[in-house]
């Protein structure tokens, strides 16, 4: 072979190398990133282009759905049964906005792309069946998310219901809420929709039951005295504590101010019971801001990864404020945010003898022939507080509805457990406060089936109707009522 031709083969030949390295590099290496590029449509057309599965609730009942779409080149889209009740829960699902929650965390067994699904794909392809998604399970109580959401109404406002014996998440409700169907495509009728409620001054789209966080008021005022028993600063509930009247706030000139009488000395029980700020204020001084901080996240606050998978915002306890803060901290003022998640959490590992389990939502998920994929195995998070403590708090619980501020949340013949709260907020606490409920049910067996929280913004209630045993009370009674009745 002559000199110029074997030039012309090396090149030709360097030519099919770097072809061959370049299409290997595309196939294997910048293969996920290019088929996940939003640019990429013809992901969107195969993600539309098959029934999704279905994100189903307690008794088996589907709360979604697939239907055929009208002049567009994506095949289905999403439907849902009950928008507005679920979408706290499912999340949405657009062919033109995308999707988030559960319908984004679990996408891949929704579509039937997930590995898990690889079996039932290859013998579709022998049978001829279509493909199809898998399905999610969750642990959602359908009577107890409907109380819940029937109870807020119009108000703004948000529930979390916990099972707390196995963490499993039975209701999670935000108002106002959206429905989903009304974007799933994308025609200019869906943008409309979407645009409306994306502008929307009521936030809408914001899951208040995980995304947003609140001043918990007097419902964390059982996390202090959870706090003062673990540290020994409490023995006895029924001993008066050396609480003054009026208290002032340590390293100030302030006076904490006490909204009920026979503050000035009361034990942890009557204080509980009437809501006294001065003793728990005095408490939380006592136990110290560092043995509060331990305490606060042990059961939850200052951690940014609870997932349920739906990761919530972390709730927040100060770790760097001084004496005063802690202090008006330990009554859930001052810097002490938490999500209705948390403060479900919080009344939960008191009603589960101490032990907090960790939140989920999903129980299973199934392939399309509905055999489990995947099966949630419950599993302690933590242990906040000793038996006996989470049980002395229980009884000074048990007291506020039966003689204290939560008598609306009582129900005939079953034990139940709660506190109240009015929160405070805005520049010199000029806002509405936020009227908060926790609560737990007891069975006759000793053990709790659901604790619930409860949070109502309501702009539109006059300042003197706002607290949380009138409010947010009978909502939290309601959920354990539909909880029970489902026992039975």
């Amino acid at each position: 072979m002559n000199k110029p031709l074997r030039r012309i083969s090396l090149f030709c030949g360097l030519l099919v190398l770097a072809l061959l390295i370049r299409t290997n590099w595309l196939q294997y290496v910048q293969a996920e990133e290019l088929s996940t590029r939003k640019e990429n449509r013809r992901v969107q057309i195969a993600q539309y282009g098959t029934e999704r599965g279905n994100i189903i609730v307690q008794g088996g009942q589907p709360i979604t759905g697939s239907a055929v779409t009208a002049g567009s080149d994506y095949k289905y889209k999403r439907t849902y049964v009950d928008g507005p009740l679920w979408a706290p829960v499912t999340g949405y699902a657009s062919q033109a906005f995308g999707s988030t929650q559960l319908e984004s965390l679990e996408d891949g067994i929704l579509t039937g792309n997930d590995d898990r699904l690889f079996f039932d794909r290859t013998i579709g392809m022998f049978t001829g069946e279509k493909k199809r998604g898998g399905n999610v399970v969750t642990t959602l109580n359908p009577a107890a998310q409907k109380a819940a959401f029937d109870q807020l109404g119009t108000k703004k406002g948000a529930v979390a219901a916990i099972d707390p014996r196995t963490g499993a998440i039975l209701a999670l409700v935000s108002t106002p809420s959206y429905d989903p169907s009304t974007f799933a495509g994308n025609s200019k009728a869906d943008e409309k929709a979407w645009v409306e409620l994306k502008d929307s001054e009521d936030k809408k789209l914001v899951n208040r039951a995980l995304r947003e966080t609140y001043p918990p008021g007097s419902t964390f005022k059982v996390v202090t005295a959870a706090a003062a028993l673990e540290n020994g600063v409490v023995s006895d509930i029924n001993a008066p504590t050396d609480t003054p009247e009026p208290y002032i706030l340590p390293g100030t000139k302030t006076p904490m101010v006490n909204h009920a009488a026979g503050c000035e000395k009361a034990s942890l029980n009557d204080a509980l019971k009437v809501s006294c700020n001065s003793v728990f204020a005095n408490l939380g001084d006592k136990v110290g801001r560092d043995k509060m901080v331990e305490t606060a996240q042990k059961f939850g606050f200052n951690n940014d990864k609870i997932d349920t998978p739906v990761r919530a915002f972390a709730s927040v306890y100060d770790k760097t404020m001084g004496r005063d803060g802690n202090a008006q901290s330990s009554i859930g003022q001052f810097n002490t945010a938490a999500t209705p998640l948390q403060m479900a959490m919080v009344t939960a590992a008191i009603a589960n003898d101490g032990k907090l389990m960790k939140p989920y939502m999903v129980d299973q998920l199934t392939a399309p022939g509905l055999d489990t994929i995947e099966k949630h195995e419950p599993s302690e998070m933590s242990k906040p507080l000793s038996a006996a403590n989470a049980q002395k708090v229980q009884q000074m619980m048990v007291n506020v509805v039966e003689k204290g501020t939560g008598t609306k949340a009582q129900i005939n013949g079953v034990k139940v457990g709660g506190k109240t709260g009015t929160a405070q907020h805005g520049e010199k606490n000029a806002k509405r406060p936020y009227a908060w409920f926790i609560s737990y049910a007891e069975l006759p067996d000793g053990s709790s089936p659901v604790a619930v929280a409860v949070v109502i913004e309501d702009s539109a209630a006059d300042r003197e109707d706002i607290s949380g045993g009138g409010l947010a009370a009978p909502v939290a009674k309601a959920v354990m009522e539909a909880v029970l009745k489902n026992k039975g």
